[in-house]
């Protein structure tokens, strides 16, 4: 056991392949990064970092027995969240749209709207990555719960200090989730050059991350306390 931990390395393998899983703050960091740069998709991806740490912080505090035992908050929560994140999507699909049926003309005059500049006019044309990734990590319910039923499964209740038990295990998770997004990053810079050349490329990308956040926010809106 290590510092009240157990089964350390069943929880590193089961972390890693948690931040794996796609969702909808890891496409924004992507197509942030695709639209603005490394530098901006940092400022996403710090937002993630924060969010995801208030919701482990809310978490070992004891929050997720009050949406437990409050069920209209949790409705609340859930649902703005979902509108959120359906609000991106929709606003994708009109810049997909456009982009796919704009002139030629138009189009030499300029590159197609790309998956962060149709996320960036969902918040405002000049929002901040940092505040859209940190929205969409508070706005849902679901991983505060999420966080308490994965971490409790590894931490010894004998243990003298819990708290410090949920820090490690927080702190790992993070680690593989800034690794992850790093190469999302990078990714996303390489992505750009690619739809700036092929309008229809662009549109198609921008219109299926489009859908995905549709699909988020519908999944978060049905999501129930279970």
């Amino acid at each position: 056991m290590f510092f009240g931990i157990t089964d350390l390395w069943t929880y590193v393998i089961g972390a890693f392949l948690i931040i794996l899983m796609p969702g909808p703050n890891s496409l924004l960091v992507l197509a942030t990064a695709a639209r603005d740069g490394v530098r901006k998709g940092y400022r996403a991806a710090a937002g993630v970092f924060v969010g995801d740490t208030v919701l482990m912080v809310l978490s070992a505090a004891g929050v997720a027995s009050l949406l437990k035992s409050h069920p209209l908050l949790f409705a609340i929560v859930k649902y703005a969240g979902a509108v959120y994140l359906g609000w991106i999507g929709l606003q994708m699909l009109r810049a997909a749209w456009r982009a796919w049926r704009a002139p030629k003309t138009e189009v030499a005059a300029g590159p197609a709207e790309e998956p962060g500049q149709a996320i960036a006019a969902a918040d405002g044309r000049n929002g901040d990555p940092f505040r859209r990734a940190l929205l969409i990590s508070l706005l849902n319910p679901k991983a505060i719960l999420f966080f308490v039923s994965f971490f409790i499964q590894f931490v010894d209740p004998s243990y003298s200090s819990p708290a410090l038990s949920f820090l490690i295990l927080g702190a790992i998770l993070q680690f593989f989730s800034i690794s992850y997004l790093s190469v999302l990053i990078f990714g996303g810079t390489f992505l750009a050059t690619q739809f700036r050349r092929r309008r229809k490329l662009s549109a198609g990308m921008t219109s299926t991350v489009g859908a995905l956040f549709l699909g988020f926010g519908a999944k978060l809106a049905t999501a129930s306390l279970a």
